[in-house]
């Protein structure tokens, strides 16, 4: 029997050894990105019964949310997380356990959900932590473990002329633009993923922050699919320093002149193992600007700005990409074509007292370096995501939410007709792997050159919640005009179009104020899913069943 352990079965016992430790420990927890928590209490600031945290840049260390004294809602049983003292100086926080399972029956599904890749077949994800905070200081251990087995489906072959595509990922590699690392199936075998997840080390004096670590960021107000960046792909590697959200005041008359927050990021991207086998590109360099105001006259309305330059790794210095992103126009080095840039600006108007929320983030993957050219047209490289978000009071402790979320990555029309190459909105020719990390995308969920449109209800109560929910997407039209047509053009390439439409039920139940368990059952119609209909132009079905189950500790 060889009782050598190698050095990646060391790092698998130890981690669930951590997990294992912290399953059993009785502190308090916190609220985690994009969570049941967070989205509950996103619903009681929809309410006025407390306000949010950030203004447009969210990661788990800034996620920190106060329930207002004495605000009258009926959900104390959801356990709200209150900090408990371990020593005068120091508090101890637990993040989970949490295991999350789910299964498709027919291709892939699922997104925002870290490095988890949610294939056909079976796929499992655990993840635990904990926080150390002393002296303003913050110690965070908060990995993922996830597994999928990754089972065969049939998928869009890539082109063979895209010699970007190599060995595997000539195979499976992405079947639209070939400056893109978004492999349609990681490979023919089961994955086994480790992430370090939310972990960081970070200092804060007062508002003033700055650390390092890998916790996920969501910008932006969109519910589904922020266009920047999301907690969609897995985390890599950053620095960040900035502003949490902060008053603006003059001194001695204290007159008030609106909140401020802001942030600058540098972060080390890799590719994934289905793309080249050129080793000299493996990493790219994630440089992000973010600012968001809310004046002082209108103290429910959040301004944003976000940018961000992707850099092969090494070409630029670190300290120097951050000055770039604050040019107004793509001057100076910033002009230089080799660096992939996009921006955004969003606006999200939030009304308590109607319980509306109103958002919208508008987009480019391109700029002008003049204002001319901008003026003449504006929609150049365009994409946008615009959400409402509703609440509804009934009777007898229930209360329902509605959000409707657009959401539109297509290529503007110039592209067409005036530019004599194809591109899609998170590709760029010589920054190779476009706008992702380890093979997942870091911004919408839902890719490049597509459009979804998301209409749901949920419905909360003293124990939990239940939603449904339809989503309608066309996963990226910019490959079926561009090269699916031109390649097949005795066809109308409009009856080849690929269509999911997707019909969900999830719920959330509280068996105790400690432990909840999470279910969802989503029903998918892929219409045309090779990008190609039958002979006589009818739609090809493949139906895909997603099924998911979670269970939760939390102190």
């Amino acid at each position: 029997m060889n009782m050598l352990i190698s050095d990646r079965n060391r790092k698998l016992i130890f981690t669930l050894v951590i997990f294992f430790i912290i399953s059993f420990s009785v502190i308090s927890a916190q609220e985690t990105l994009k969570s049941t928590e967070e989205e509950y209490y996103d619903f009681l600031a929809l309410q006025g019964f407390t306000e949010r945290p950030t203004l447009n840049y969210r990661t788990l260390s800034d996620s920190v949310w106060t329930i207002k004294e004495g605000a009258s809602h009926p959900w104390e049983n959801q356990n709200l997380g209150t900090k408990r003292r371990l020593f005068d100086l120091l508090d101890l926080k637990i993040y989970g356990p949490e295991l999350f399972n789910s299964i498709n029956t027919a291709a892939p599904y699922g997104q925002n959900d870290g490095a988890l890749w949610q294939g056909k077949g079976y796929n499992l994800s655990l993840t635990a932590g904990a926080r150390l905070e002393a002296y303003g200081f913050e110690l965070t251990y908060k990995p993922q473990l996830s597994f999928s087995q990754n089972a065969a489906f049939d998928f869009i072959r890539p082109s063979p002329e895209y010699a970007a595509y190599t060995d595997r990922g000539a195979v499976y590699g992405y079947y639209g633009v070939p400056y893109v690392d978004a492999p349609q199936r990681f490979g023919d075998r089961p994955l086994f993923t480790y992430d370090w997840g939310d972990s960081e080390i970070r200092y804060t004096w007062k508002t003033l922050t700055l650390g390092f670590g890998t916790q996920a960021i969501w910008l932006g107000p969109a519910q589904i699919n922020p266009i920047i960046h999301s907690n969609n792909a897995p985390t890599y590697p950053k620095f960040d320093i900035g502003l949490r959200k902060q008053s603006i005041l003059i001194p001695k008359v204290n007159w008030y002149l609106g909140d401020i927050e802001t942030r600058a990021w540098w972060g080390y991207l890799s590719e994934s193992d289905y793309f080249d086998n050129d080793t000299s590109n493996d990493h790219n360099l994630i440089t992000g600007f973010t600012i968001a105001y809310t004046p002082p006259f209108l103290r429910r309305l959040s301004l944003g700005f976000n940018r961000i330059m992707l850099s092969k790794w090494g070409q630029k210095s670190n300290y120097k990409t951050i000055f770039t992103l604050l040019l107004p126009e793509m001057i100076s080095d910033a002009g230089f074509d080799e660096n992939d840039q996009r921006a955004s600006v969003t606006i999200d108007y939030l009304l308590p007292i109607a319980g509306l929320n109103i958002y919208l983030e508008w987009g480019r993957n391109d700029y002008q370096g003049e204002f001319n050219p901008f003026l003449r047209y504006p929609f150049h490289t365009e994409g946008y995501t615009v959400g409402v978000k509703k609440s509804l009071n009934f009777k007898n402790s229930f209360r329902g939410e509605i959000l409707l979320e657009l959401t539109n990555l297509e290529n503007s029309r110039d592209y067409d007709r005036i530019i004599p190459w194809y591109a899609t909105f998170y590709s760029h020719h010589l920054v190779t792997q476009g706008h992702t990390n380890r093979g997942q995308w870091m911004g919408a969920g839902i890719g490049t050159g597509g459009n979804s449109q998301y209409l749901g209800f949920k419905l909360y109560f003293p124990r939990g919640n239940g939603q449904f929910f339809v989503q309608r997407r066309n996963p990226d039209l910019d490959y079926s005009w561009y090269i699916d047509s031109r390649n097949n053009p005795g066809a109308p390439a409009e009856m080849g179009y690929r269509m999911f439409l997707d019909f969900g039920l999830s719920g959330l139940y509280y068996l105790n104020k400690y432990l909840s368990l999470t279910g969802s059952l989503v029903i998918r119609d892929e219409q045309n899913p090779l990008n190609a209909s039958n002979a006589d132009y009818s739609p090809v079905h493949r139906v895909n069943a997603y099924i998911s189950m979670g269970l939760k500790f939390k102190f």
